[in-house]
């Protein structure tokens, strides 16, 4: 090996700011960062969603896709916005741009041929809750990890709003807290969202093969 291969080696390995929640994947099959997102970034976020519910751009979600497609609302009661680059929104473009060097780093440690991504902002008013599901649809396999970021400051026990992930007979209960991640393997992992008992943020999304 020469100098600058040794060099080039030791740059690609040393360490990342993404690796924290690909290591925590690797050990517990749940990834989870509470610093994903800089503090700055996730109150701009926040900005973003209120802006998006004072507008009445955000609408209720739907399960499942174009040809299986559950609009009851008896499963979920979040109301979410696409997120898209073409929005031209800075603190949109800083998220969606951190979501693709991630990606790099994920592809480049795991081997994992994400070539794709797709983001929405979502939120869960008083009340609302997600309950036990996978986010892989049956007749579409494309959605390979799921990513969920959290926004919320002060988020306290008593507000609810915990992502219940359940591992064989193991539930790890997580606090939807601002700047945290949490990443994990869309067809295998079970999960719901308590009932919130104040207005809950997030951003989450799936990691791609197409």
């Amino acid at each position: 090996m020469t100098l600058l291969h040794y060099l080039d080696f030791l740059f690609t390995n040393m360490h990342n700011p993404h690796d924290q929640l690909i290591d925590s994947f690797l050990e517990n099959n749940i990834g989870i960062d509470i610093n994903f997102l800089s503090k700055d970034l996730s109150n701009g976020l926040q900005e973003n969603i209120k802006y998006l519910q004072a507008n009445n751009l955000m609408t209720y979600a739907g399960v499942g896709n174009e040809t299986i497609m559950d609009t009851t609302q008896q499963m979920r009661g979040d109301k979410i916005y696409w997120m898209d680059k073409s929005h031209d929104n800075v603190f949109e473009q800083q998220f969606l741009n951190q979501v693709e060097s991630f990606i790099e780093r994920l592809n480049s440690t795991c081997y994992t041929g994400i070539n794709a991504y797709e983001f929405h902002y979502a939120v869960y008013g008083k009340g609302t809750g997600y309950k036990r599901h996978k986010d892989q649809f049956k007749n579409d396999n494309n959605r390979k990890y799921s990513i969920i970021n959290y926004l919320n400051n002060n988020w306290l026990e008593e507000d609810g709003g915990q992502l219940l992930v359940y591992q064989n007979e193991l539930v790890q209960k997580i606090q939807p807290q601002s700047q945290t991640a949490v990443f994990f393997k869309s067809e295998e992992m079970e999960h719901e969202v308590v009932k919130a008992n104040r207005d809950r943020m997030s951003i989450t999304g799936w990691l791609k093969r197409v």
